[in-house]
């Protein structure tokens, strides 16, 4: 794979890529019914079936703003669900604590967390919005103090009462203290957040997943979150096992990458542990990743 380094400027925006650290998920999970043979050529498992994931955020950074788009799996597994289940959520999803994580990467950035002015959570499944909460003196509290939160009322909502597929996703200690804290903010539907910086709805894989879009006419910036995961599954019919509705993340999907292809946006990839983002074209049978990128 040739990966081009590129720093990317929209509007008043420069955008960064924001690693908070690898973990593991379950390879057939992944890749829901495409064969192993076909998804290890550019995914390959462990001795376990795992494959390699990155949990990707983004900073959209302006003179007055510093927006964060997800946050990761978090720390302080053992303190959110106790000591065993936290151990067995550390081995279970192979979480990688000891390199790159999501304060790390701010630092390298030249922030800390109370820098960030805004995060836009996509959903609330741990592995997106994990770092949104952290131990202080040995309570759970937001990690961005000086931060508002922004979460679709209705993702909020079936986080509260998640179905019994997702509970095991939907983990009350990444959220519940940013509602103690009154810092998350609910949204009722696809919007401009803030100016050139929009929100559209997707319901394929959850409930009122939220995907940002960063555009000033021109040049744009797409960040996929679990609509489209990882630059192999820009192709249409490979999603996710874990996905609610196949048939409807496929239609969603087509729906954007129609406009992705044509206006050459860029697809920022949330969990592509290879490349941070890809531009996609139409081969004539399916979209596929033409030009892949890493932000710097």
């Amino acid at each position: 794979m040739n990966i081009q380094n590129i720093s990317l400027k929209i509007g008043d925006y420069t955008l960064h890529s924001v690693p908070t650290g690898q973990f593991k998920l379950d390879g057939g999970a992944m890749f829901g019914t495409v064969p192993k043979v076909l998804w290890q050529r550019t995914n390959p498992s462990d001795d376990q079936n795992r494959i390699l994931m990155e949990s990707r955020a983004l900073l959209i950074q302006s003179k007055e703003r510093n927006i964060l788009v997800d946050n990761g799996n978090g720390s302080d597994f053992r303190l959110k669900f106790g000591d065993a289940a936290g151990e067995k959520f550390e081995q279970i999803y192979g979480v990688d604590s000891s390199g790159i994580n999501l304060i790390s990467s701010l630092k390298k950035l030249g922030l800390t967390p109370s820098d960030i002015t805004d995060v836009i959570l996509t959903h609330l499944h741990f592995d997106h919005a994990g770092g949104s909460t952290t131990e202080v003196n040995g309570i759970l509290k937001p990690t961005f103090a000086n931060a508002t939160y922004y979460i679709q009322q209705a993702n909020l909502a079936t986080a509260l009462n998640p179905n019994r597929r997702e509970k095991a996703s939907y983990l009350k200690p990444n959220f519940e203290p940013l509602l103690e804290a009154n810092c998350l903010k609910t949204l009722d539907g696809p919007q401009e957040l803030f100016p050139g910086i929009f929100l559209s709805l997707t319901f394929g894989h959850t409930h009122a997943q939220q995907n940002v879009l960063v555009s000033d006419g021109t040049t744009s910036l797409f960040y996929c979150a679990d609509l489209i995961p990882t630059a192999t599954h820009t192709r249409l019919s490979w999603v996710m096992g874990y996905d609610l509705n196949p048939l409807k993340i496929i239609e969603e999907k087509n729906e954007i990458l129609q406009t992705a292809a044509k206006d050459k946006w860029y697809m920022f990839f949330e969990h592509d542990p290879y490349c941070d983002a890809a531009q996609v074209e139409w081969n004539g049978k399916d979209y596929i990743a033409s030009e892949h990128f890493n932000l710097i």
